[in-house]
Order: structure tokens, then C-alpha cells, then sequence
């Protein structure tokens, strides 16, 4: 596995991560998984952080993983090496002071130039896979809020259109971008998941969403700026659809 690392100190490493590649085993896919590389580069943290769950219900070692990307969503993750990086990151996640920006395409023109999406998020009536920000959603609804801004728009057929969004969520719930984006009408491209009957379209095989940036506070009481840089696919897709000199902060 060919990943790099943006940011490592004593106790907290960020990475880089590719889209394809799982964070940690769910006791059903065979891997490889992010967590091997881990433990390759990171053998100190094998027993931290908290244990998950497999779908058999047996314990897993998350081997230093706080937070997780979806495996086709590339981009910036953080890793504690550490009990006191886990414990850090954990506090900062759980009062949700870490700051995390994505970049995404999606279906269809965005007519405001941001936004909030604020709508709960249960489980879906029809796949047990999916996760609901609409009506008829099942079990406990959990506060949802993402932030957007609109960074461009483009046209490339009658039919074909999309816009590149910066997206911020403010809490972290599982696929919460992509179902509060499918919720208001603007599927992410190439979702196989909440959008299949959409084509794969402006160059992606995967879904087009990468983690760009995160920042968090290191051990030391340090404020960390960390951005990942744009993944080949995303840099074709800007050039499809006639997407030049954006500048981005962070």
C-alpha cells in the first residue's frame, strides 16, 4: 500500500488515504485494510483505542483508528499512535472541535452559492446497507448538520450537470454527505449505493468524495492544519468540466 503521511508527531500521524482501501476489517471483507498498514509502519498501536464490532458480533482491534473514511472516499484520516493521542483526538471528536472539509461532485446544478443541510439521519426502510435523511427513515433519528458552499458548476450535455462542492460536517454520522446530498436531490457522483441508477460519469470509478482538509488540536495544545492534495481523478473531472484556478483555504 503506497500511502503517505501529511502530519506525524509523538503520539498522532495523518494520512493520507487512497479511495479503495478499507479503514478497518468488518469481519466479512477480506482486506487489505488500513489498519495492516498500521500496524506495518505503527506497531505501538495495536491495542489502541476502542475495540469494534464484526457483524458475527466478535470484538475487533482498531489498532490506533478515532474516526473512519468510507472506502471509496479518499483523502486526509487521522491515526493516534498513542493512548493519549487516542484519548485527545477522541475528546476533540466527541465536543466536535476538529474541523473537516471535503470536496465533492455532484448531480445537478446548486442554485445557492451555500448552505445548511440540518436533517436527522435513521436507517433505511429499503437496505439495511443504507442510512436515511428522508421520510420514512427507521429506528433512532440522530441529529444531522452539514455546511456547504458551492464551488463551481458545469454542463457538459443537456442532461449532464454538476456542481463541485465544499462540504463541512458538523457532526459525524455514517454516510452523512452522501445521504443529506441525496436528500435534497444532488446525489454524489458515482454513488453505487444511494444513487445506482446514475451513470459513472467525468472520468470517476468510485464516489467522488475526498476528505481535503482536517484540524485539530495535537497533544501539546497545538491548533493543526492538515490538507490532503487533490486525487488525480478529481483533478480530470475539474478539467471535463472547464473547473480552473480554484484556490481553496482551508
Amino acid at each position: 500500500m503506497k500511502i503517505s503521511i501529511l502530519y506525524e508527531d509523538a503520539d498522532i500521524v495523518a494520512i493520507n488515504k487512497p479511495a479503495g482501501l478499507m479503514v478497518h476489517a468488518d469481519g466479512r471483507a477480506k482486506g487489505p485494510f488500513l489498519t495492516n498498514w498500521v500496524m506495518e509502519h505503527f506497531p505501538q498501536a495495536l491495542n489502541v483505542g476502542e475495540l469494534a464490532r464484526a457483524l458475527d458480533g466478535t470484538s475487533l482491534n482498531r489498532s490506533g483508528i478515532v474516526h473512519r473514511l468510507d472506502m471509496e472516499t479518499s483523502g486526509v484520516l487521522l491515526v493516534a499512535k498513542t493512548a493519549q493521542g487516542f484519548e485527545c483526538l477522541k475528546k476533540q471528536f466527541q465536543g466536535r472541535t476538529i474541523k473537516k472539509k471535503y470536496l465533492a461532485f455532484v448531480w445537478g446544478e446548486m442554485k445557492e452559492e451555500f448552505g445548511t443541510i440540518n436533517r436527522p439521519i435513521g436507517r433505511s426502510s429499503s437496505d439495511f446497507r443504507k442510512k436515511s435523511a428522508q421520510r420514512g427513515a427507521r429506528g433512532e433519528l440522530r441529529v444531522a448538520e452539514t455546511y456547504w458552499t458551492k464551488i463551481a458548476s458545469a454542463s457538459i450535455s443537456m442532461t449532464e450537470k454538476f456542481s463541485l462542492i465544499e462540504a463541512e460536517p458538523k457532526t459525524g454520522r455514517t454516510h452523512q454527505i452522501r445521504v443529506h446530498f441525496v436528500a435534497i436531490q444532488h446525489p454524489v457522483v458515482g454513488d453505487k449505493l444511494y444513487a445506482p441508477k446514475r451513470p459513472m460519469v467525468l472520468g470517476f470509478d468510485r464516489t467522488a468524495l475526498h476528505s481535503r482538509s482536517i484540524e485539530f488540536d495535537n497533544c501539546e495544545g497545538k491548533r493543526i492544519e492538515i490538507e490532503a492534495p487533490l486525487p488525480e481523478d478529481f483533478k480530470e473531472a475539474m478539467n471535463v468540466c472547464g473547473i480552473k484556478n480554484i484556490e481553496f483555504d482551508i
